[in-house]
């Protein structure tokens, strides 16, 4: 049975994928997603929640109006000297109150894309990667943006079973992309390739760092991430991609 290369492996870890400069056995495709942009520079890659944030905005206003319910018992619990329920409905007030924040800063807080640029003539890989943590919505989550060598890129599939708040299960699944510390397989960095992201979307990107976008198929029409639909109302409030000046400029052109 195949054992993990990296130190420590991700999560829900199935299988390493090849290194960034074996050439791929596999299709290359991206499935229904478009790059933002490839030409023979630098590829750049979408990673963006899509619908998903503007369900979880629509779910986190109801909790609203449930939290607000306990408080109405307030009055009474105090007339009746039942402290022991009034602290029960204190709780629970609280409790929803919290879960609409983190709703609210979930759907609204992380930037409306998290873009990976692949620059072929560097050698390099750029990330803007979102940095939060979601049991705890009162603290500055902010954006970072990263640049490793490709030759420190590693990339892992993996899957796990997530619970539904029905009670219910759901497979998730994915590629992660490990860095690694030069001459070793020490992970010192990791995040997502993105959703849906499969062995051939990375398939995909060792094609076009290796031999370069004349060996993958016509790309489609590239989409700008900050141009959002008007329906789209938790990605018109999220802040919009904005790179350093210095590391823009650098991953988007040659040495």
């Amino acid at each position: 049975m195949p054992r993990p290369l990296l130190n420590p492996p991700c999560t829900g870890w199935i299988e390493d994928l090849p290194y960034p400069d074996v050439p791929p056995a596999i299709a290359t495709r991206l499935g229904k997603q478009n790059p933002n942009h490839q030409d023979l520079i630098y590829l750049e890659l979408a990673r963006t929640l899509g619908w998903a944030r503007e369900i979880m905005a629509f779910l986190s206003f109801p909790t609203v109006a449930t939290s607000l319910l306990p408080l109405s018992f307030v009055g009474s619990n105090l007339e009746h000297r039942d402290f022991e329920t009034l602290l029960l409905n204190i709780f629970a007030a609280a409790c929803g109150i919290w879960m609409f924040i983190v709703g609210l800063r979930v759907s609204v807080s992380p930037p409306r894309d998290e873009p990976l640029r692949f620059n072929r003539a560097r050698g390099k890989m750029y990330a803007y990667n979102f940095k939060y943590r979601w049991w705890n919505p009162f603290e500055n989550w902010k954006a970072e943006t990263v640049c490793y060598d490709w030759s420190q890129v590693r990339a892992e599939r993996w899957s796990q079973n997530g619970v539904l708040p029905n009670g219910g299960t759901i497979i998730k699944w994915g590629v992660m992309l490990s860095i690694v510390a030069p001459g070793t397989n020490n992970v010192i960095d990791r995040f997502p390739l993105g959703m849906m992201a499969d062995q051939h979307t990375w398939a995909y990107i060792c094609t076009y760092m290796q031999q370069g976008p004349s060996a993958l198929p016509p790309p489609g029409e590239p989409k700008d991430h900050n141009d959002v639909l008007w329906c789209e109302f938790a990605l018109r409030l999220a802040p919009k991609v904005n790179w350093p000046a210095e590391m823009d400029l650098e991953s988007r052109t040659a040495p």
